[in-house]
Parts: structure tokens; sequence; C-alpha cells
């Protein structure tokens, strides 16, 4: 739904690398190493517009707590402050404002164990609806390889996912994480041995995962794209398509809007395919014309199963209040050839608009290459080469039965909307908010500061 992949095994590489840091260095935080100023008489404001990003997470004193710390010491943890890490939120990336820092156990977790791929984020909430990645990992598992032929997950896939699982777990265990959750989807919920394998998980990575159910994966797709939903949309055909599985979501904006997206979905399915079992039963190599008819026409017989109630806001399928919105690396597949990006840049993808047209020349040209010239192209890469029509003929049929001027192409997916869900329950944004106004507060002429 170039580096390792993303959603389900269907997003092209570089929002977050294989077992890397999410983001770049911005720059050193702190005072260089050296002589510490003199304390002067006054308390010194911080100059406009100076970031604070960059200074490693450490716990904060408590008030009137007094940590002796020695000069070099000092010096020695400035010189050695580690990169920032970058703004990634469930919208569109901020920067922390001046004098803004959290405490370090204010971290949250997602996992998501998919047919294809293994991806973690951990992050910190800034503002209401948004959140800092501190950590992400994303890896190529194919963990639900061979799964449609046997109904069980192969030996060789569960020993790559589990390998995957303990570096997540490593991160996990180094990082002072508040509260996480780990979820597995379809390839664990269609496996024979999909319990047996978790269970093998928990013994060797010490990791509990929970199989979700295909409503919740729904939900959870919704929850994480609520800021790419403008106030001129009156509904929207929100889908995920994943490496096993393919949620979609009709969502209704025209009553009682609420900020919570997830609580305007009136009609919902799962279809019981994805890029990976797609491919396996056609051919994911050679992909002619004909195969790809033959890939469309066996998903429209699932959507034709599909009968969603009247919905005011799709009484005008087709105008420009209504639209598509999809989560799936497919979709930002397309986006990255429309941009005809030389390496994939998420920054320019999430968010991004591309009309009918656009569309349907990205999907002509994918279909005029042969399986050498979507692997070396930056946005596809070898690992999903043999995937990304399969995918594309998902979306193919999505596009058929809705009919839409326009789609909004979503560079995110279940973590985020795990890590929203995790954050908006457990009140982070209340306390953020509330330490962010502590620290900005300036004090009145008079008041002690």
């Amino acid at each position: 739904m170039s580096a390792p992949g993303e959603r389900h095994g269907d997003r092209p590489g570089g929002r977050h690398g294989d077992g890397q840091d999410a983001g770049q260095a911005e720059g050193q935080g702190g005072r260089p190493a050296g002589k510490p100023a003199e304390k002067k008489g006054r308390r010194r404001r911080r100059k406009s517009g100076r970031e604070i990003q960059g200074r490693p997470l450490a716990p904060q004193k408590a008030p009137g707590q007094v940590q002796p710390v020695s000069r070099a010491a000092a010096a020695s943890s400035q010189a050695h402050a580690a990169p920032s890490a970058s703004p990634v939120t469930s919208g569109p990336l901020v920067t922390e404002a001046p004098g803004v820092r959290r405490p370090v156990d204010d971290l949250y977790a997602a996992l998501d164990l998919g047919t294809n791929n293994c991806r973690l984020l951990i992050a910190q909430p800034t503002r209401p609806g948004q959140f800092r990645v501190v950590d992400a990992f994303s890896r190529i598992v194919r963990l639900g390889e061979g799964l449609d032929a046997t109904g069980r997950l192969s030996d060789d896939a569960m020993d790559r996912a589990i390998e995957a699982l303990k570096i997540c777990a490593g991160k996990l265990k180094n990082r002072p994480v508040r509260i996480h959750r780990l979820i597995a989807t379809e390839a664990c919920r269609q496996a024979q041995n999909g319990a047996e394998f978790l269970n093998r998980v928990e013994v060797e990575t010490g990791l509990k995962l929970e199989i979700v159910t295909r409503e919740t994966e729904a939900r959870l797709a919704v929850a994480g794209c609520s800021s790419l939903v403008g106030h001129d949309t009156d509904g929207l055909v929100l889908f995920d398509i994943g490496g096993g599985s393919s949620e979609i979501a009709m969502i209704d904006l025209t009553e009682n809007r609420t900020n919570r997206l997830a609580d305007h979905i009136k009609a919902w399915t799962s279809l019981p395919v994805g890029v990976v079992t797609l491919s396996e039963r056609h051919g994911g190599c050679l992909v002619t014309p004909q195969v790809f008819a033959a890939m469309v026409e066996e998903v429209d017989a699932m959507l034709e199963a599909f009968n969603p109630p009247a919905l005011p806001a799709f009484s005008g399928l087709g105008d420009r209040r209504i639209h598509l919105l999809g989560t799936s690396g497919t979709v930002t597949t397309l986006a990255g050839l429309h941009l005809d990006l030389p390496r994939y840049d998420r920054r320019k993808v999430d968010g991004l608009w591309l009309s009918n047209g656009e569309v349907d020349r990205m999907l002509d040209r994918l279909l005029s290459w042969d399986f050498e010239a979507r692997a070396a192209n930056p946005c596809i890469g070898a690992d999903r080469a043999d995937l990304v029509l399969a995918g594309c003929a998902i979306l193919q049929s999505i596009r058929k039965r809705w009919p839409s001027e326009r789609m909004r192409v979503a560079d995110r997916g279940l973590r985020e909307g795990l890590l929203n869900e995790m954050m908006a329950s457990d009140g982070a944004w209340r306390r953020a908010g509330r330490n962010f106004r502590t620290r900005n507060h300036r004090p009145s002429p008079g008041e002690k500061p």
C-alpha cells in the first residue's frame, strides 16, 4: 500500500532507507565546543528564527534539579551532538518552533509487518496533528512470497522477516518509547502458519505483534492521511494497494464534519488481492497489454461484489469536489515518473495532485517498458520491477469504478495512522501544547522568570 521499498513493498525507496535514520542532519545544535559564555544578569532571549534542531534528545531536568557537568565533558558532548531527525509529519513537513524541546520519553513507535515489507517509525509529537520522525526502518522481506499457491509462509520468507524484525527490536530497545503498537497484516491473516510464525517472532525478537482485521487496516490507512484532505473536498475514495490485500474506503464529508477523517468512513471494502498475489498469478516480469487487461478484469470482478449505499457526496461523481486519494506505492511511483525524478524524493511526491490524463500517460509509459527498463528506473528499482504493473492494474480498476478528474498522492500509510491514533488517545498533543506554552512564556514586568 531505489532504497528498500515502502508500504507493502509497493512504495519506492528514498523515504526512509533500509536501517537508516529518518532524515539528514541540518547542522549541529548547541554551542560549539569551547569556553562557555559568561552568565549575564538577565536572561538572554533566543534570536528570532534560531532552531534547536540537531540537539540530541536528552532527559529533561526536574525543576530546581542541579546536574553538575565539567567544562570538558560539556564541550565534548556538544562537539559530538547527534544530527537532527528530519521533521516528517502526518501533514506537511514542519519545523519545530524555536525554543521547543520535548521530554525524551514522549516517543511513540509503530511497526507494520506486511506481505512484502517490514516497516518501523519512531516519532515525537509536535504541533497538534503532527509529529517528528526520530527513527525509521524499512526493508523488503516478501513475507507473502508463495503464500497464494501454498497457503503457508515459507521458511525463507519467515527467516527474512525475522532478521528485519531483530533490527526493529534493537531500535525499540535503544529508545525510551512511551507507547508502541506492532501489527501484522494480510500475510499473517491468511497463512495457515501465521500464528505459529508470530510465536516464533516473540521468542526470537521479543516483539509481540498483533494481527489486525481488514477493517482496522482500512481505518488506519485513512487515519494516516487526514491532513491531505482539504476543506474544499466533499468526498473521496481512499485506497491502499498492499502486497496481499487492497483496502478501499468511501468518505463522505458533507455532514457534521470533524477533524478525524476515519469518523467519516461510510463504506469500505478489502479486496483479497495485492501486488504480490496478482503478480504471482499473472507473472510480473513479462507483462503484455493482454496480461495487464487480464489483471484488471480480475480486480473488476472483485469490485462488482462491493455495493455501497448511496452517499450524498458521491451524487455528482466526477465533480472536482470529489477525488481519489492513494496511499500505496503504486501511486507514489506514478508521481515519481510524472516528475521525472532522478531519485525518489518523498517531499516532492507526498500531497502531489495528478490529473486523469497524467495518470493515463504514466500507465502507458510503464506498459511500454520491459522488466529491465522498469528495474533501471530510480523510482522503481529491481526489487519492485515485477510488482509495479500489478499495482497499476488494481489502480486502473479503482479508477474505472470511481471516475474522478484528479487523484492525490500520499506517501504515508499504516504506521502514520497508528502514530496518529496513539498520540491522540494518549493526549500527546495536549501535553505538547502545555510544554510549548510553558517554555515560551515571557514573564511580565515584576514577575520572576
